[in-house]
């Protein structure tokens, strides 16, 4: 964009060592699925392992040459490294290897800049490849270093690059404005919501879990929903409506990654704030991994990291199908759902979802008999105007008796209006 590098392509050798030093180890498997996810064609997979990782090169001079004789014999483009290189290692890597060199964060960005639809998620997305870039604007022009001296050659290189900054500095500004007035919106819609005392369910999960397939299920929407990594970026949110609760905003979200960037869970807060703001999250779990409960916690870790941690969660067990197994749902000793297993490809278990959910976000309903006298229509029209009339019948006298199931805050609001005793 603001500076010369080597041109990426297809063809990509991708790199990944077992670190001592490194608490939370990346997983081979998933990065060369994001490889793939990314539109790359991974012709080499070099791994080693290491005690910590070399200042310079980010690899041993052994394992250098490696990668090198990889590239030529492949004729690779790129060099993936499944790890977060520093500006300088990514800058000395590709001196060395003659090819563009791009770490794990920089491919998760890739993705999302090819995933991103919507006006917003595109803001998003530039706003973390630019904070990205920020720190790597360098490698641009190390060719103008040799220009040391001269008549009209003093320092070229270093104006260039002040240049640069400004630019950067001054589009992040106008992206994150733009955003918190993306967030403004959001704010007034979900004010909203809340005055009508409509609730919010917000879908999470580990990417590639199916939650855009759940979703899709459960709304009859068109959400794009692949098998591969990040196929969901733009937040979609839809009502449906729940027996014995009535509408319900369901959205469906980003997935998350082990070890996802940090600027990328700060670009994305406005898109977030739906599930930060829900009253119930569908923690949606991929049941035939073996990786699941890692998952489950890498979620966790980031629903921590944007203070949604103590939001109440159904686990969603989906693609029951691949295992074969029945759906159902398992609850804890106070008999509250925890848990429902389902398949959202096939619809298995889906009715055991939405009886689950119901439960959940209506627990603090009130189930009433009413007795109504003939004048008071109003009231009566207002519980239907609510969904909230579950049987009705009258008597000789034309008094109305009523079956009635609603929120807790739409009961007060009608108890102050209607004259007592209504029950």
């Amino acid at each position: 964009m603001f500076f010369d590098r080597p041109d990426s392509g297809e063809r990509a050798v991708l790199v990944h060592l077992d670190l001592v030093s490194e608490a939370q180890r990346e997983d081979p498997r998933e990065f060369e699925e994001l490889v793939l996810s990314a539109g790359g064609d991974p012709v080499s997979y070099i791994m080693g392992a290491r005690a910590a990782p070399h200042p310079r090169t980010f690899v041993g001079s052994g394992k250098l040459e490696e990668i090198a004789a990889s590239v030529r014999a492949n004729e690779a483009e790129i060099v993936m490294f499944n790890h977060a290189l520093s500006p300088s290692q990514e800058r000395n890597l590709e001196r060395e290897l003659e090819c563009r060199v791009l770490d794990r964060t920089g491919l998760i960005l890739d993705i999302f800049a090819q995933r991103a639809r919507t006006h917003e998620g595109k803001l998003q997305v530039e706003l973390a490849q630019l904070q990205h870039m920020s720190t790597r604007l360098v490698r641009g022009w190390t060719h103008l270093e040799r220009q040391k001296g001269g008549i009209g050659l003093r320092g070229p290189g270093e104006t260039q690059l002040e240049t640069d900054r400004r630019l950067l500095r001054a589009r992040i500004r106008s992206i994150t404005a733009r955003l918190d007035k993306v967030r403004r919106q959001r704010d007034q819609g979900r004010r909203s919501r809340q005055r009508a005392e409509i609730p919010t369910v917000s879908l999470v999960g580990y990417t590639n879990a199916g939650k855009s397939t759940l979703f899709n299920r459960l709304t009859d929407a068109a959400v794009y929903a692949a098998d591969q990594l990040f196929a969901t970026l733009d937040p979609t949110l839809r009502r449906i409506d729940l027996d014995n609760v009535g509408p319900v905003i369901l959205a469906d979200t980003v997935g998350f990654i082990a070890h996802l960037p940090h600027r990328l869970v700060e670009a994305f807060k406005a898109t977030l704030e739906e599930t930060r703001n829900a009253q119930l999250l569908l923690h949606v779990i991929d049941a035939t991994v073996e990786e699941r409960e890692d998952h489950v916690r890498e979620v966790d870790a980031v629903l921590e990291e944007i203070g949604a941690q103590d939001i109440p969660q159904l686990q969603v067990y989906n693609k029951l199908d691949l295992l074969q197994r029945p759906a159902r749902i398992d609850r804890d000793a106070q008999g509250v759902a925890r848990r429902v297993w389902l398949s959202a490809a096939t619809g298995e278990g889906m009715d055991l979802l939405a009886q689950a959910v119901a439960e959940r976000v209506g627990q603090d309903m009130v189930s009433q008999e009413l007795q109504l006298e003939p004048d008071q229509g109003s009231l009566r029209a207002a519980l239907y105007r609510l969904g909230a009339v579950q049987a009705e019948d009258y008597d000789a006298d034309g008094v109305a008796r009523l079956s009635v199931r609603l929120p807790r805050a739409d009961w007060n609001r009608l108890m102050k209006k209607g004259p007592e005793p209504l029950f």
